[in-house]
């Protein structure tokens, strides 16, 4: 008895914020390296989602600095709607708080957790307040906010707040310090290039340490935020049918038809029918056996699936190229967007891509990337569905080699699962859990990627005996123009274009003179090409002209793309002041049909 009482004493309820506080891994924050990318990741995610609420095109800015020893300080800003201030403490200091947990539709967040559980982290390893600015209109005055959590009752503890002088117009500007390293410096600029390839329409500008890089959108058009369902009968549980009983006073085939997706008057009638149930009864005098049964009744019922065009926003084929296109630079990109389906009730789209050539490298495994609702999954890989159904395919059929099951060679395999309520293996949301609805899918989509990237293969072996053949023809035409000019005593001429024209080629020119960098495209093809130069250098071109379509940056490298259309037998020029150097390349036409020659002096 007296044993019984002294444990009695001991128990006692804990808060959430105390869980993790012990269970920190579970969110993504097990390592301090870890907890740099996980803190972007969530701040980045609440950023986007906020854009497209309020259909802006973000424009994100991501700071990571170190202010004293271990100790660093990121900041993540963003031009989103802004949050009004008497929300923001429990935004930012109250895990398990948010508007999308009870939303059916597709969301980066939805717990809760993810941007609390970084201020949970900040104070943890250093102790330093998190601060949000915040402001939700140009009418509106700014407010600053120094933010912690009360671990043992998981409340916001605001250690100040007031009004703020801030020049943007509206947006939200969040500030963290914690403990950690800066070793995740690659693998953070990996996961902000895998973010801007399927955010297209985003802009991400990056301060790390005195490093600058920017990762420039490629769509100019803000995406549709998807609009949130009902609740499918199919994927309905007994606790949640007994919650949305009790709170609603209509009668049992209205309550079918107002609170449950795709379910119309017929359908109700058939349910309550298999149910034994009258449909006029008020569903708050159901019983808990009336509620079984209705419950059976309502997986049984063929109901249509959830509608994915208004709860979904898929990437879209034409994106997913364009956003690999800006980031790699690959000799073949083809992507899939499969048909909506089902899993339990959820709405879900799976998207591939695949990709060959180029700068990929030639040696070890294919490049995958992983994405659930354009979000990357940065870690356990071999946890997840995709790789799964990745290594399952034989590449071989497609003549890809393989190695232990996975792609080889200068691959690069991308997927991206869009859902209501995608199904992680955690909290920390890094794995796709092995659903065979979703498996199904993604395979699909790979064998139909597979197919293309054959063709494309085997159109390239076939057109390089040909072109062995004019190379041969074309090597000792420079000679002869050699001793032709020693013969005349004349200067030497350029015989590119003749080369272009015996083999029909695309015949790309660069050359650097006093300062001054030229590229010149001649199209000795017969039909019009639609191509895009990309030219890596340390030169920004700022000057050039015509201007580049985009130019992103990233170790003092500058990639430019032009974006033409050349019909036969003309000419393309660009020009800008630099020194030249690094690589030029031409994309969306096979290697057959292009020759790149490099003048620079």
């Amino acid at each position: 008895m007296v044993l019984a009482e002294e444990l009695a004493k001991q128990q006692r309820s804990i808060s959430v914020a105390e869980f993790f506080e012990k269970n920190k891994h579970l969110l993504g924050f097990d390592s301090p390296t870890r907890g740099v990318i996980t803190t972007i990741k969530e701040a980045v995610d609440n950023s986007l989602d906020a854009c497209e609420e309020a259909q802006v095109l973000p424009d994100i800015f991501i700071s990571i600095r170190k202010v004293s020893n271990e100790v660093f300080r990121i900041i993540v800003e963003d031009n989103g709607p802004g949050i009004v201030p008497a929300q923001v403490p429990f935004v930012f200091g109250k895990l398990l708080y948010g508007s999308r947990f009870h939303q059916i539709r597709q969301t980066r967040g939805q717990q809760g957790i993810g941007i609390s559980a970084a201020v949970l982290y900040a104070q943890l390893t250093s102790g330093v307040p998190t601060i949000v600015i915040s402001r939700t209109g140009a009418k509106e005055s700014a407010h600053r906010f120094e933010i912690q959590i009360r671990i043992e009752t998981n409340e916001p503890d605001i250690i100040a707040a007031g009004p703020f002088e801030w020049d943007r117009t509206h947006g939200t500007r969040v500030q963290i310090e914690f403990r950690s390293t800066m070793a995740a410096k690659k693998k953070l600029l990996e996961y902000l290039r895998y973010t801007s390839v399927v955010n297209p329409h985003a802009r991400f500008r990056v301060e790390l340490d005195d490093e600058s890089f920017t990762f420039e959108r490629v769509s100019q058009e803000a995406i549709a935020c998807p609009v949130a369902i009902q609740p499918h009968p199919h994927g309905i549980e007994f606790g949640q049918l007994k919650r949305m009983v009790a709170a609603s006073d209509l009668n049992l085939a209205e309550f079918l038809v107002e609170s449950f997706s795709r379910v119309g008057k017929k359908s109700a009638q058939e349910i309550c029918g298999r149910a034994g149930l009258n449909g006029s009864r008020k569903v708050r005098g159901l019983s808990t056996e009336d509620l079984k049964k209705l419950l059976a009744a309502m997986q049984e019922v063929a109901v249509p699936a959830p509608p994915a065009t208004q709860c979904l926003s898929p990437i879209g084929e034409e994106l997913i190229r364009r956003g690999l296109e800006k980031e790699f630079q690959m000799d073949f990109v083809a992507a899939r967007t499969r048909p909506s389906s089902v899993f339990s009730g959820h709405s879900f789209m799976v998207e591939a891509a695949i990709g060959y050539g180029g700068r990929l490298p030639a040696e070890g495994n294919a490049i995958l990337l992983r994405f659930a609702n354009r979000v990357p999954l940065m870690y356990q890989q071999g946890a997840c569905a995709i790789t799964e159904c990745v290594t399952g395919i034989t590449w071989k059929l497609y003549n890809i080699p393989s190695q232990g099951g996975f792609p080889a060679g200068p691959v690069l395999i991308l997927v991206h699962v869009a859902s209501t309520n995608v199904p992680f293996t955690s909290e920390s949301k890094d794995a796709i859990a092995g659903i065979p609805e979703i498996e199904k899918e993604i395979t699909l989509a790979l064998q139909d990627l597979g197919r293309e990237l054959k063709n494309f293969v085997s159109r390239r072996d076939k057109s390089k005996l040909a072109e062995d053949r004019a190379r041969a023809v074309c090597a000792i035409i420079p000679e002869i123009a050699e001793k032709v000019s020693e013969i005349v005593e004349k200067p030497l001429v350029d015989t590119s274009p003749i080369e272009g024209k015996l083999m029909r080629k695309m015949i790309a020119k660069k050359a650097t003179r006093e300062g001054n960098v030229t590229i010149e495209l001649n199209n000795y093809t017969t039909q019009d090409a639609d191509v895009s130069v990309y030219e890596i250098s340390p030169d920004n071109a700022a000057d050039a002209v015509p201007k580049a379509d985009f130019v992103s940056e990233m170790d003092g490298q500058f990639t430019k793309v032009w974006k033409i259309k050349i019909p036969p037998r003309e000419v393309w020029r660009v020009s800008y002041s630099g020194k030249g150097g690094g690589i030029l390349d031409i994309r969306g036409i096979e290697d057959a049909k292009k020759m790149v020659v490099d003048l620079d002096v």
